[in-house]
């Protein structure tokens, strides 16, 4: 495989066929650039502002999409393709060498970032790189994440509250091909975030967390490929029938929403977090959910932190050091799934 290292303003997005980019970007401080893989494919049915994205590793130590997507990468059926499919496996390529959340290069964190600026930092141009060049191309979006090293998750797919019933709709169907358990609504007053920018331009958007604790999960990867493949299809840029739901079939999917922030746990002083619970577990108002020791104060027992409402356990810290006001879990509530 051949790749072609390009500015961004010299991707070729029309001309039917397969084109393999490394897209650079000056490095900040050293002689040189990074490079971020893309791979664009375009059918003879391509329309303007139509076509889907894949994205991994905004963060850079979550794994399960640059797995994923890297597998796409080298199995894609061109063939198949009738409109438009963009491949990105890493996108912040800084923080995936580093093994690290956020870019090292500016401290910054990449889903925190946009819509980016091109005159900012390197992690700010990244997204800008995304805004500018890649969201005009496309009508639906896929941004694979996963735990990393801050919490385990219930495997879920993911998308925030939108005014429009059509893209929301839109979004539920996307986000249940994944075949996960959970499917979360969860709260949009984060600025920066990769996945708002692109609802608010009325894309068809969908995150996801799909592994934990910087590993990559067998299962999370599978359902990163037949939700990208089944959003090829359902959005009309791949022929074929959709891949089998290889996990969660449709009757026994939930959808839960966190997006009022009294789901969120937060720690109440800075210690070890025991979970005695674990994720995707049933939970009742005032249950057990983990236990908050205090190692400097080793005679006293350990705080509970209980759940604030009926709901299910949809994460909670991977790890065990926890800061003062850090999410120790959290509590979705159930809600029903829109009509068809």
């Amino acid at each position: 495989m051949q790749r072609q290292i390009a500015y961004p303003d010299a991707l070729d997005f029309d001309t039917p066929g397969r084109r393999d980019y490394f897209v650079r970007f000056e490095h900040p401080t050293s002689w040189g650039d990074f490079l971020i893989p893309v791979t664009v494919i375009v059918g003879p049915d391509a329309q303007t502002g139509r076509g889907l994205v894949a994205i991994g590793s905004t963060h850079g130590n979550e794994y399960e999409g640059p797995v994923a997507i890297k597998n796409l990468v080298h199995n894609f059926d061109a063939a198949r393709v009738t409109g438009r499919i963009i491949l990105i496996p890493v996108l912040n390529v800084a923080a995936f060498k580093a093994g690290k959340r956020d870019t090292p290069e500016d401290g910054v964190n990449l889903n925190r970032a946009f819509p980016g600026n091109a005159l900012g930092s390197i992690t700010y141009r990244f997204a800008d790189f995304v805004n500018r060049f890649i969201f005009p191309q496309v009508h639906a979006v896929i941004d694979i994440h996963s735990g990393g090293e801050q919490m385990r998750f219930a495997q879920c797919t993911s998308f925030h509250i939108v005014e429009d019933p059509a893209q929301h709709k839109a979004m539920a169907q996307t986000a249940r091909d994944f075949g996960c358990r959970f499917v979360m609504i969860y709260q949009d007053k984060t600025p920066g975030l990769l996945t708002s920018t692109a609802e608010r331009q009325g894309k068809i958007t969908i995150g996801s967390e799909l592994g934990w604790g910087e590993s990559v999960n067998r299962e999370g990867v599978s359902m990163a490929r037949q939700g990208i493949l089944s959003a090829a299809i359902r959005q009309g840029q791949m022929s074929g029938d959709l891949p089998k739901n290889e996990h969660c079939a449709a009757g026994d999917q939930i959808l839960v929403d966190n997006s009022d922030m009294a789901c969120y746990v937060l720690a109440p002083f800075e210690g070890h977090y025991e979970p005695v619970v674990d994720c995707g577990e049933r939970m009742s108002p005032g249950q057990l959910i983990g236990l908050l020791h205090d190692f400097d104060r080793i005679d006293v027992p350990p705080v509970e932190l209980r759940s604030p409402h009926d709901g299910y356990l949809l994460c909670q810290s991977w790890h065990a050091g926890v800061y003062r006001g850090e999410v120790a879990a959290v509590v979705s509530r159930v809600k029903e799934w829109p009509k068809p």
